[in-house]
């Protein structure tokens, strides 16, 4: 499976940004897809996650509230709408997946995802 984060950039605090992260058609419908992120220094962390049909989603607390994750499986998109950008916010993106059942919970740790792309970087200027 190959995944391509797309979107990162530059913006102020308090802007928006969406990522987008596409995948390889044969497999994109049958994914979980997870978004993580790693801040310098630190370690990657859990974003945000949508089941294959994407009826369920799953946020990390820092950004509940203020991000949406969403898919168009037509498209084999998956997308982060980051809203209210904060500076802690800054890191690079990366956007993760892993083939499973419909019914399979999701994942927010690094071990439930078996492919990831490349990352974005996303600055948040104060």
């Amino acid at each position: 499976v190959q995944l391509q984060a797309s979107g990162g950039g530059v913006v102020q605090a308090g802007g928006s940004l969406t990522l987008s992260c596409s995948a390889s058609r044969r497999t994109f419908g049958r994914a979980n897809i997870g978004w993580f992120r790693q801040a310098p220094g630190k370690e990657r962390e859990f974003v945000a996650a949508i089941s294959r049909s994407g009826s369920r989603t799953d946020y990390a607390a820092p950004v509940k509230g203020r991000f949406t994750i969403s898919r168009d499986n037509d498209k084999n998109m998956v997308h982060l709408q980051m809203n209210r950008l904060r500076p802690d916010d800054t890191a690079v993106y990366y956007c993760a997946a892993k083939e499973v059942i419909l019914t399979a919970p999701l994942g927010s740790h690094r071990d439930d995802y078996a492919y990831w792309g490349q990352g974005t970087l996303v600055t948040v200027s104060s």
